[in-house]
C-alpha cells in the first residue's frame, strides 16, 4: 500500500490545502503499515523486536491529525474498529461486568476482541477518569500481547497524559506500555484549519439578545416543522433520562439540561445515538466555578464530534472569547476548534 500519490489526488478532489508535514505524516503510516501487516515470511521470521504496534500522532488542535488518520483508516482493509475512547472503555466495564465470575476479565475480554479486530483507532485520545487511568496499563499490556494495532490520535504527548490526576503514580504503568508500544510521531502546523475554514459561524449565535433568540427559534422552527413532538425517554442501565424537546432526531437542550446534570460518557453517547441535529441554548463564559460542567462540555462535544452531529447554540460570549477554568484549558481548546466546526453553516 502506498497512500502518497493517493492522498495528494484526495486533498486536490476535496480542495485540502496540502502541508509538507502532513506528507511526512503519510509516509509515516505507509511504513507503519508494512512494518505490521505487510509483511512476507523472511520479514516476520527477522523480524525487529523494535517493531512498534501503535501510532501515536500527536499536534495541536485542528492541524489535520483526523483527517489524516481518518484516511488511513478508511483505506485499509483488515478487520477495524473506530470509536471514542470513552465508548470503547464503556463496553469494557460492561463486559467485567456481565463475567463479573470470571477472574480474568481483561484477558477474555482482549482475546474476544482479537478474534474481532486486527486494528483500533482513538481519536482525540485523552484519560480523564482515575478509574479508567488505574487499569489502561494491565489492559493494554493485554492489547499489545494480542498484536493488537492501535492508532492515536491526541493532543497531548504520551509522558503528558493525566497530568496533575489524582493517583497518576497508579498511571505511570501504561504510560511505559505506551511508550514501549508506540510511534510517537508529531505534526506541527501553524493554523488551526477547522477555525481558518469554518468563520461563517452562523449556526452559532452571541451574545444573547432578542434578535438572535430569534434567528435560534426560527431555524429550530423550520427544521422541525414536518416532525412530530414526542418525548424521548432513554434507559441507560437502568436509569432514564427525559428528553423533553424531541423532534424525531432533532433535540433542543439548555446548557443547564446537559451539564449540570450529573450526566456522563455513557448519557451523552446515548443521546447521540438518538439524535441527528442538536440545538443547545445559553451557553455560559467557564472559569473555576463551573469547571465540572465545562469538562462534561468538553465530553459531551468529543461524543457529538465523533458522530458527525451538527450543532445550533446561543451563548454569551463569542466563541473566540470563551474562557476556561486553568486545570482543562488545554483539552478545551480542542472543544473550541470542533465547535467551530460544528456550527459552520458548511457542516450538515
Amino acid at each position: 500500500m502506498n497512500l502518497s500519490f493517493s492522498f495528494l489526488k484526495y486533498c486536490k478532489n476535496n480542495n485540502f490545502e496540502i502541508n509538507k508535514n502532513q506528507l511526512k505524516i503519510i509516509d509515516d503510516l505507509n511504513n507503519y503499515y508494512k512494518s505490521n501487516f505487510n509483511q512476507n515470511l523472511l520479514t516476520k521470521f527477522f523480524k525487529n523486536k523494535r517493531n512498534k504496534l501503535a501510532f501515536y500522532l500527536v499536534g495541536d488542535v485542528g492541524v489535520g491529525k483526523t483527517m489524516i488518520l481518518d484516511y488511513f483508516f478508511n483505506n485499509i482493509t483488515e478487520r477495524k474498529l473506530r470509536l471514542h475512547f470513552n465508548e470503547f472503555m464503556i463496553k469494557f466495564h460492561n463486559f467485567i461486568f456481565d463475567n463479573k465470575n470470571e477472574k480474568n476479565g481483561i484477558d477474555l475480554f482482549v482475546r474476544d476482541l482479537s478474534k474481532k479486530v486486527k486494528i483500533i483507532y482513538f481519536d482525540e485520545f485523552q484519560v480523564t477518569n482515575i478509574v479508567d487511568a488505574m487499569i489502561l496499563g494491565k489492559l493494554f499490556k493485554k492489547i499489545f500481547e494480542e498484536n493488537i494495532k492501535v492508532i492515536f490520535s491526541s493532543n497531548i504527548r504520551i509522558k503528558d497524559l493525566y497530568k496533575d490526576g489524582l493517583q497518576r503514580d497508579q498511571f505511570i504503568p501504561f504510560l511505559k506500555v505506551l511508550e514501549n508500544h508506540s510511534n510517537e510521531i508529531e505534526l506541527i502546523i501553524n493554523d488551526d484549519y477547522r477555525s481558518s475554514k469554518n468563520k461563517n459561524l452562523d449556526r452559532f449565535l452571541s451574545p444573547i439578545i432578542q434578535s438572535n433568540n430569534f434567528k435560534f427559534n426560527k431555524f429550530f422552527r423550520e427544521i422541525t416543522k414536518n416532525r412530530n413532538k414526542t418525548k424521548k425517554v432513554l434507559e441507560i442501565k437502568g436509569r432514564k433520562l427525559e428528553i423533553k424537546s424531541f423532534f424525531e432526531g432533532i433535540v433542543k437542550f439548555d446548557f443547564k439540561e446537559l451539564c449540570e446534570r450529573n450526566l456522563g460518557s455513557e448519557d451523552y453517547i446515548s443521546i447521540a445515538n438518538n439524535c441527528n441535529f442538536i440545538f443547545i441554548e445559553n451557553l455560559p463564559d467557564f472559569n473555576e466555578g463551573n469547571s465540572n460542567q465545562q469538562q462534561r462540555f468538553i465530553t459531551f462535544i468529543d461524543i457529538i464530534y465523533e458522530k458527525k452531529i451538527p450543532l445550533m447554540i446561543t451563548s454569551n460570549v463569542n466563541l473566540d472569547k470563551i474562557n476556561s477554568a486553568k486545570s482543562i484549558k488545554e483539552p478545551f481548546k480542542r472543544t473550541i476548534s470542533r465547535l467551530y466546526e460544528l456550527t459552520s453553516m458548511n457542516y450538515n
